[in-house]
């Protein structure tokens, strides 16, 4: 993989590279009074069916749409952050579209404040941390802002939505498919400082085997605290049920409780090494509470996350059992 594109994780990875591959760039936008929330995911899948697509969840009522364009119409400029859908544009400063079909109707432009990335080293470069160096992953993943202000207005489907003074995170995935299975949930609107939780933990093959893989990162304030495989953390408990994901990771100084309710949401599609076959349920409406403590059970951070992101796909039963 170019070392220009991972060390700029918003950039666009599949150039030159084989089927099967797929990449996803993932805007939610929640509005200032918190009435309205949306996901705006662009992205690629090369293969048999290689096409663009934009797809749209509106959290209110779990409405989705998938708008096909054909591989021609997808443009990057790596290592840029920037691509163009047909008549959509998406980059770190914004996002612009003009979307008119029989499915659904989303226009307007949203501009961003100055994002805010899990921070890029050569030795770690992103969220994946080392692991982003190896060749052939299944899935890749970055977070490219944890939390920022929005200005401006969509209309989706005759509704107008005006999102300036709100809050909105970016992230992606890349690579040949997504996992057997995983869970993965986000907010970053809580009440006591500027927080983001961003967490996901999967089966990963590796080797001809497969085994549990997580990362999560609790960002406060300007500071992140990181829970991964590739730092040493271990998963004390995962309990997922239809109602809810409880979950417990520790590393050699903190502890971090997690606890994230399942919700009414919409049907979203994801990769397959194929197509983009896997069907991801997804809600804009979950809660988070999450609890960080020492070792010794001081509390460091204790809130509960609004507006949360939430999945949970797959062969949930081998994912809990580890």
């Amino acid at each position: 993989m170019p070392l220009s594109t991972l060390l700029h994780p918003g950039a666009y990875h599949g150039t030159n590279r084989p089927a099967p591959f797929f990449e996803g760039w993932y805007y939610k936008l929640v509005s200032a009074d918190e009435k309205h929330t949306v996901a705006i995911i662009p992205g690629v899948i090369l293969g048999e069916d290689a096409h663009a697509f934009v797809q749209v969840l509106d959290g209110a009522d779990g409405t989705t749409a998938y708008h096909r364009y054909p591989f021609g119409e997808f443009l990057s400029t790596p290592p840029r952050f920037s691509l163009q859908v047909g008549d959509n544009r998406f980059d770190g400063s914004g996002l612009s579209v003009r979307i008119d079909r029989p499915d659904g109707r989303l226009e307007g432009d949203i501009r961003l404040d100055p994002l805010n990335p899990w921070p890029v080293t050569p030795l770690s470069p992103g969220i994946m941390g080392w692991f982003a160096w190896v060749p052939r992953m299944e899935c890749y993943h970055g977070v490219l802002s944890f939390d920022h202000a929005l200005h401006g207005s969509l209309t989706l489907d005759g509704v107008t939505m005006d999102f300036t003074g709100g809050r909105g995170y970016i992230e992606k995935d890349w690579g040949q498919a997504f996992p057997a299975a995983w869970v993965w949930f986000q907010s970053n609107h809580f009440d006591q400082l500027r927080a983001c939780i961003t967490a996901s933990v999967a089966v990963i093959p590796w080797l001809g085997h497969a085994f549990r893989g997580f990362i999560i990162g609790l960002w406060l304030d300007g500071t992140l605290h990181r829970f991964a495989t590739y730092t040493g953390a271990r998963i004390e408990s995962l309990d997922i049920s239809d109602d809810s994901v409880a979950w417990t990771v520790r590393d050699r100084r903190h502890r971090l409780e997690m606890h994230a309710g399942r919700v009414h949401g919409g049907l979203l599609l994801g990769p397959t090494r194929v197509d983009m076959g896997t069907r991801v349920h997804e809600t804009l409406n979950a809660s988070i509470r999450v609890r960080l403590t020492t070792l010794d059970g001081r509390v460091l951070f204790d809130g509960t996350g609004r507006h949360a992101g939430l999945e949970a796909v797959g062969d949930l039963p081998r994912l809990s059992r580890g």
